[in-house]
C-alpha cells in the first residue's frame, strides 16, 4: 500500500473546497451536491495517478455505495461501505438515496469537509451572552408510523435516544421524499399521511416542526411555478 498511500498524501494536499450551492432545510444552511464534491477531488486524485471508483452493492431496502481508490501501480484502497435506506421504493427512491450515499461516502473517504462560509462570518461575530443551562432534552418515541400509503415513514429511535435526534431523522426521512415527488398533490399527500409524525415532532421539538413546515412551502412552491 506503500504507493497508493503517498499519492493520497499528495492528492489530499490538493483537495479544493466543496462549494455549497443547496439548501439544507434541516440545518438552514448550504450543502455540497453530489458533482460539486467530485469536482473537490477528481482533479488532484487524477493528477496523483489515482482513478475514483464508487461500486454499489446489492441490497434490498435502499443502497449501499463503497467509495475506492485504485492506484496507477494497482494497488487499491476501499473506504468501507455505506448503507443509506430508500424511503420509496422506485426508481426515483433509489437514486435519490444513491445520490445522498455517494455524496457522504466521497466526501469521508477524502477526509474533507463542504466549504462554510457561514460558519466562518459566525466565528468573527462577537459571543453571545450565556444562556441559563437548559432542561434535559426530551425523550423520542420508541417507534412511530404514518398511514399504510406509499408515502409511508416509519421511524424508530435508538434505545434512550432524546427527541431532537429523533426529529432529525423525520427531517431527513421527509426530505428525501420531497426529492421524489412530482406535484403539488405529492406534497400534500406526504404530509397527510405522516401528520401524526409531524405532530410529534412539533410536541418535542418545535424548531424542528418550523424547518418541516418550511420545506413544505418551499417544495409546494417550487411546483406551482413548474405547473
Amino acid at each position: 500500500m506503500k504507493e497508493i498511500a503517498s499519492a493520497l498524501v499528495k492528492a489530499q494536499k490538493e483537495f479544493g473546497p466543496a462549494l455549497k450551492t443547496s439548501t439544507n432545510p434541516a440545518f438552514r444552511s448550504k450543502y455540497a451536491k453530489l458533482e460539486n464534491c467530485i469536482e473537490a477531488v477528481i482533479d488532484a486524485l487524477n493528477d496523483n495517478g489515482i482513478m475514483l471508483m464508487q461500486p454499489t452493492h446489492l441490497c434490498e431496502d435502499g443502497v449501499i455505495v463503497e467509495t475506492m481508490f485504485l492506484h496507477e501501480s494497482g494497488e487499491m484502497l476501499s473506504n468501507g461501505k455505506l448503507h443509506v435506506p430508500a424511503t420509496k421504493h422506485d426508481a426515483q427512491g433509489y437514486g435519490s438515496a444513491l445520490t445522498y450515499a455517494r455524496r457522504y461516502s466521497l466526501l469521508a473517504a477524502c477526509g474533507i469537509a463542504a466549504e462554510d462560509d457561514d460558519g466562518e462570518a459566525a466565528s468573527k461575530a462577537k459571543a453571545p451572552p450565556a444562556k441559563p443551562a437548559a432542561a434535559p432534552p426530551a425523550k423520542a418515541p420508541t417507534k412511530v408510523e404514518g398511514k399504510d400509503t406509499p408515502w409511508q415513514l416509519k421511524v424508530t429511535a435508538k434505545p434512550d435516544g432524546d427527541h431532537g435526534e429523533w426529529s432529525q431523522l423525520v427531517i431527513d426521512a421527509t426530505m428525501l421524499q420531497i426529492e421524489q415527488t412530482k406535484t403539488e398533490a405529492d406534497i400534500m399527500d406526504i404530509f397527510k399521511t405522516n401528520r401524526n409524525i409531524y405532530d410529534e415532532v412539533k410536541a418535542g421539538s418545535p424548531t424542528a416542526y418550523e424547518v418541516l413546515m418550511d420545506e413544505f412551502k418551499q417544495a409546494r412552491a417550487k411546483h406551482k411555478e413548474a405547473a
